[in-house]
């Protein structure tokens, strides 16, 4: 018997790019979503939320704030459940960024910054880059072998104040955070539905996460 495939809310901000992260979601076999209101969220059981994001921060966080979706996210994270969030969402969770010294939603402590590199380094960080699993035998990471590229575009990075936090991490003139884990909540500087098969297996990971009976990530 076939089990029912996961039910995955995907955020609409109003500036995020739905088409392609639900589209990469029914790939991997889950059934997402779109909602637009907290309300929306409730009355379909979802398994998994998303907050996917593109564009500025200040408008991402206030359409959160706007909509009550900042509330919900802190709640949802907050009683541990399957939680993604892509670029943007991953930069959305932190107390502060240095893009317009926006407030952000404050999940996890720490800053988000912007990139000061070595010359050659250009800003935006954009194209592929490999990363590296401080925990492979986390469940965001099956499948993967940890040499894998995955597509970026951002000029800013997360530094959490913990760094137990950091589940991945990328080399660009220097380490900072590709994927950032706690219990079963998840976000990732990159996007993986623009990282062909090997963004693929992330969202088919995070499906595993958000079905019924699967073991949640350890505490980190």
């Amino acid at each position: 018997m076939t089990s029912r495939p996961p039910t995955i809310a995907v955020i609409d901000t109003g500036i995020c790019n739905l088409r392609s992260v639900t589209k990469a979601l029914e790939a991997v076999g889950a059934q997402p979503l779109v909602v637009r209101t907290p309300a929306e969220l409730q009355g379909i059981a979802a398994e998994g939320l998303v907050l996917p994001g593109v564009g500025a921060l200040r408008d991402c966080v206030a359409s959160l704030r706007t909509s009550g979706f900042a509330d919900t996210v802190r709640g949802w994270i907050g009683e541990d459940r399957p939680f993604l969030g892509v670029c943007l969402g991953m930069q959305a969770l932190f107390e502060r960024s240095e893009e317009g010294n926006v407030e952000g939603l404050g999940v996890f402590a720490g800053q988000v910054r912007k990139f000061r590199l070595p010359p050659g380094f250009k800003i935006p960080h954009m194209g592929w880059n490999t990363l590296r699993f401080r925990d492979p035998a986390s469940p965001l990471a099956a499948g993967l072998a940890g040499t894998e590229s995955f597509y970026f575009v951002h000029s800013f990075f997360c530094e959490p104040a913990d760094s137990a936090l950091v589940l991945a991490e990328c080399d660009y003139g220097g380490y900072f955070p590709a994927i950032v884990a706690r219990g079963r909540a998840f976000a990732t500087q990159f996007h993986p539905e623009k990282s062909q098969a090997n963004g693929l297996r992330i969202y088919r990971n995070f499906a595993a996460v958000a079905t019924a009976g699967t073991t949640p990530a350890k505490a980190r």
